[in-house]
């Protein structure tokens, strides 16, 4: 393999830092390789046991009874002068949002597939996100001491399945027994200089010429091309191994020495990165997990977060950092141990007691692309079994919304609370983790799908202090609602002159219009919209920020009346593997239950089908497919498109007193008022 390129030293030569996720399909060995790396690089003094619930990186108690990674977690350990932050996220799908969040501060992945089940549904979306991202990514083969093990026949089912372009760098002896051996395939060796180059040489049209010219590049002119293309995400250098015994480890050290290189950084930019994980110390400290990409912080630092809020508005706060913990740090010159965090570096941040997950400091250079695997499509009421206890649930379930922000909670007026889930397993951990941390038993009702609305036309209203219609605020706001393009969110435009009032009535009006949004014509939330304030106006002295706040719902749902909505039901794209003689079965089951096939083909011994279905649809076809395939199947999700609901659009509960009501909603808001001066 190519000699790695000699990092940038610093004055204090500390080692540069490479960030590395490990993902996988579930049960496919990422935690186990995770555990061997570190103990085989002198990091651990023993390895741990998914079985035994004794590894480092799944520290909670429902990791470790259950035997799966919940939330992402960091370790690390140094080769040479290269310190590698290992980020184990989550398998099973459940907890995708955690994978989502991992991917926003990786350099690269590695991404582990079992020698003996070989490319799973989920393996699938993963690499489809690492692909689409861009991100180098180093596929490792895992089990290869299993009995069943095909390291040989699974790269040409990788290459059809995952990825084309695969360059393998191991050798595997006695594949499928416990002796089973990992060897490297070294580039001077002639017959893999040609295979390597062949590969290489369809991203590269001068190698290509070359090859056609019959002068073939030098061991070291290939390693820099590999180097080169696996940086752009062009090609996948392939190893075996096994976590269970280390066959492979060490190989796969180095090819993350070779093949990877740290991103650029400035050290003295001002200070900008990611939150991607929160964890809480035993007293209940917040402790939130940060990627710096530039700059360097310690601290005492006063900084500043910024954030998207769920309702499509920009949040910031402002924090000062207690205390710094640097993930691997030894210490340097001018800073206790572990206390400065560097550019490119991974620690954990304190004394930050309003940080979410998704914050981030200043501008990181990636900036997000978008939301790359399927947002949460279930939602469920929980309740206290002690009713007594409503405030002390709903107080919990948003705490672990901060943990989580994809887990949106909605309080009803009986006190109950409503959160969006992926499904059952992640539902069961929060009804575990409720009573664990916070010594609640919460009772939750059937999970029901999640439907939004948007409008139909433009719709506009207005209510004037000085009309002849009845006013019951001192303020006047007109709205105009329009459509934009599917995917687009809330925009909120500023029509209205600014300076007739203060600027607190104008962002009392926008919070507002975000606010109701959340509860459409029919209950649902209202997106792909553009919302513009074409009038406003104020009587002083006796208009008031609440006058606003109190008026705004009103006209902007007689806005919303006037362009009307359709409510649709989000979609999933499943993607499924079934043996050929269950392909009549399984298709007269997505069909009966509204699936959309939008491709089916032939692959090895399997029928792939790419189908789109409802999201309320897809636990009923999952739970199906196993008794129509003789257990077979394989499945996988990714956002999907989404429909118009047909006949009768289901509705859902206010909880905003109506503001299309007017004695209703009166009623609401003095009832509110009360609440709040009590």
């Amino acid at each position: 393999m190519p000699s790695h390129p000699q990092p940038n030293s610093s004055r204090n030569s500390l080692p540069s830092t490479l960030n590395i996720g490990v993902l996988a399909h579930i049960d496919a060995g990422k935690t186990s390789l995770t555990e061997r790396l570190l103990f085989d690089n002198g990091a651990i003094p023993e390895l741990g046991s998914v079985d035994a619930g004794s590894t480092r990186t799944d520290t909670g108690a429902l990791e470790r009874e259950r035997g799966i990674t919940i939330r992402s977690a960091v370790a690390t350990f140094t080769t040479g002068d290269l310190q590698v932050n290992l980020v184990d996220t989550p398998g099973h799908p459940d907890f995708i949002a955690e994978v989502e969040r991992a991917l926003s501060v990786l350099d690269a992945a590695v991404l582990v597939l079992s020698a003996v089940e070989g490319v799973q549904a989920q393996t699938r979306v993963l690499m489809r996100s690492l692909r689409r991202l861009g991100l180098p990514t180093l596929l490792f083969l895992n089990k290869i001491d299993r009995p069943g093990a095909r390291p040989e026949s699974l790269l040409g089912e990788v290459r059809a399945r995952l990825a084309p372009h695969l360059v393998p760098l191991t050798t595997v002896t006695d594949p499928g027994t416990p002796g089973a051996g990992a060897l490297p395939r070294p580039l001077d060796a002639p017959e893999v200089r040609a295979e390597v180059a062949a590969v290489l040489a369809e991203q590269d049209e001068a190698l290509l010429g070359q090859l056609v010219d019959e002068r073939p590049p030098s061991a070291r002119a290939l390693g820099r091309a590999l180097v080169e293309q696996t940086a752009a995400g062009l090609v996948h250098p392939v190893l075996c191994g096994s976590a269970l015994t280390g066959a492979g480890s060490a190989q796969l050290v180095e090819a993350l020495r070779t093949l990877l290189r740290p991103p650029a950084a400035d050290p003295h930019a001002a200070p900008s990165g990611t939150v991607f994980a929160i964890e809480r110390t035993g007293a209940g400290e917040k402790a939130a997990y940060l990627r710096l990409f530039d700059g360097q912080l310690a601290a005492r630092r006063l900084v500043t977060f910024h954030r998207r809020e769920p309702d499509g508005g920009v949040g910031e706060f402002t924090g000062r950092i207690s205390r710094v913990e640097v993930v691997g740090a030894e210490g340097e010159a001018g800073a206790p141990a572990g206390r400065r965090l560097r550019a490119g570096g991974i620690a954990r941040l304190y004394g930050l007691p309003r940080v979410r997950i998704g914050d981030r400091l200043g501008r990181p250079p990636r900036e997000s692309t978008g939301t790359h695997f399927a947002p949460p499509s279930l939602e469920t009421v929980v309740r206290p079994a002690d009713p007594e206890r409503k405030t002390a649930l709903h107080a919990a379930l948003t705490a672990l919304a901060d943990e989580d922000p994809l887990i949106r909670t909605r309080s009803d007026a009986d006190g109950s609370t409503s959160v969006l889930l992926y499904g059952a397993v992640q539902r069961e951990v929060i009804a575990e983790r409720l009573a664990r941390d916070f010594g609640l038993r919460a009772v939750f009702e059937p999970v029901t799908p999640v439907y939004f609305e948007r409008p139909n036309g433009v719709g506009e209203a207005a209510q004037e202090l000085n009309s002849r219609a009845h006013n019951d605020f001192w303020a006047t706001v007109g709205l105009r609602v329009e459509p934009t393009a599917p995917g687009s969110g809330v925009r909120f435009h500023h029509r209205a002159e600014r300076g007739v009032m203060p600027a607190a009535f104008h962002r009392a009006i926008e919070e507002s219009v975000l606010r109701t949004l959340r509860q459409g014509l029919a209950g649902w939330e209202v997106t792909d919209c553009a919302v513009t304030l074409f009038l406003a106006g104020q009587h002083a002295p006796a208009s008031t920020a609440a006058d606003f706040r109190g008026l705004t719902p009103i006209v902007l749902l007689r806005a919303l009346q006037a362009a009307g909505t359709t409510v649709f039901e989000p979609c999933l794209t499943l993607e499924i593997e079934i043996p050929p003689d269950t392909l009549s079965a399984v298709t007269g089951l997505l069909t009966g239950h509204a699936g959309r096939i939008l491709d089916s083909a032939e692959a090895g011994d399997v029928w792939a089908l790419t189908v789109e279905v409802p999201s309320r649809l897809v636990p009923r076809i999952t739970t199906a497919l196993p008794g129509l395939t003789r257990g077979e199947a394989a499945h996988g999700a990714r956002p999907g498109g989404d429909r118009p609901v047909r006949n009768a659009p289901p509705t859902r509960a206010r909880r905003d007193g109506d503001p299309l009501d007017h004695d209703v909603y009166l009623r609401f808001l003095a009832q509110r008022h009360l609440a709040v001066d009590e």
